[in-house]
């Protein structure tokens, strides 16, 4: 250097550095390395990115990509200090450490207990995934917090700020029941930052209720399709509309995919997440039914309740379904019952139709999509004279 005095510049470098330096002067002259072990490429990662050869980092991001992904090394790719100039090189060996975790661990119910083994930016890999198996997203909140609380059990501070600005963005509150939002937005748990977690939540509600006309904030932070996409969830989401006066009243949709519906058959079901109406659990089943008088299988759907009641109660329902050409809701089912006990009513041949009439009927399947209505009505009994 001009400023310096000595004849001969020196560099100093930890002793740690010393093998990966050597590396990486006899790649600078031969273009070549001694090694593919992960652990020591990374390493030589650190030096190929402090003294600016771009050559060699994509050489090892180029090797790392090359060789059969593990947990072990996803975790490690993932957890690998990344500068500006290094992000571009390591970009798909990140995807790639990414994709490797979100596919592994796909099967919630499978891998839940060895999940909580996986670091911080594993679960955030698996966590961002929209192909996640999972009964519900309720289910994610749960375990995220269950998660940082086992993780960072001795760090108050640390645990409050990884929850907070970490998890809990990466759960899709909504797609999250009714119950379970109420309780998020309403608990008082010193490990959550409850203002920014519920600034968050509006933003994502309000953008989910009226995405042409939320602009900046969490549109220009996310690009926010990921935060509405549904899950593998078990329960199926529905979309809710309900009424008080002049009485009662819920509607419910719930979309089926063509090839959904096809995997229905011969036995399967598809159970909605849970409704209420009157202080009542509901929900709704889609399944492949045999028909007894026909001898043949068609498509039922049927209202089941959750919680029995205490007395009865009188419920007006009526399932519908959109078709085509007009693609209006049209009336397939109707029925008046009162409710006691452990109670469900519903329809076994719902569009009067073998299934496989049913399945290749395009004029149900709008776009490869069934769309389904239901409406239940509660009606007031009169009181009995005496």
């Amino acid at each position: 250097m001009k400023e310096s005095d000595e004849s001969h510049p020196r560099i100093r470098i930890a002793d740690s550095e010393e093998n990966s330096l050597m590396e990486l002067l006899r790649f600078m002259y031969s273009g070549k390395l001694t090694t593919i072990e992960p652990t020591l490429l990374l390493d030589i990662l650190m030096p190929a990115d402090k003294f600016e050869v771009p050559a060699c980092i994509r050489y090892c991001s180029q090797l790392l990509i090359s060789r059969p992904m593990t947990t072990e090394s996803a975790l490690l790719y993932l957890g690998h200090p990344c500068s500006i100039l290094m992000a571009a090189e390591v970009q798909s060996l990140v995807r790639a450490a990414k994709g490797f975790l979100a596919n592994k661990y796909k099967d919630f119910d499978k891998f839940q207990d060895e999940l909580m083994n996986i670091s911080l930016v594993g679960i955030e890999a698996i966590f961002l995934s929209s192909d996640l198996h999972v009964l519900c997203e309720d289910v994610v909140y749960y375990f995220l917090l269950k998660w940082a609380r086992v993780r960072y059990y001795y760090s108050e501070e640390e645990r409050r700020k990884v929850l907070s600005y970490r998890l809990l963005p990466l759960v899709r509150f909504s797609n999250m029941s009714c119950d379970a939002l109420q309780k998020v937005l309403t608990c008082e748990d010193v490990d959550i930052d409850h203002e920014y977690l519920t600034k968050h939540i509006a933003e994502v509600l309000l953008h989910k209720a009226y995405p042409n006309q939320m602009e900046g904030g969490l549109a220009a932070n996310v690009t926010t399709c990921w935060q509405f996409a549904e899950r593998a969830y078990d329960f199926r989401l529905l979309r809710v509309v309900a009424f008080n006066q002049p009485c009662p009243q819920v509607t419910v949709y719930m979309d089926l995919k063509r090839d959904e519906c096809s995997r229905l058959f011969p036995s399967g079901g598809i159970c909605s997440q849970m409704f209420h109406l009157a202080g009542h659990k509901f929900y709704l089943l889609a399944n492949c039914k045999m028909v007894e008088q026909a001898t043949s299988y068609s498509f039922a759907l049927s209202l089941h309740i959750f919680d029995e009641p205490a007395g009865s109660i009188c419920l007006d329902i009526e399932f519908a379904a959109r078709t085509k050409p007009i693609g209006k809701f049209v009336s397939k089912y109707g029925y008046k019952n009162t409710m006691t006990g452990d109670w469900s009513q519903g329809c076994s041949d719902l569009f009067g139709m073998p299934w496989s009439t049913f399945i290749a009927d395009d004029s149900l399947f709008i776009d490869g999509v069934l769309y389904l209505r239901a409406d239940l009505t509660l009606v007031e009994q009169p009181e009995l004279q005496t």
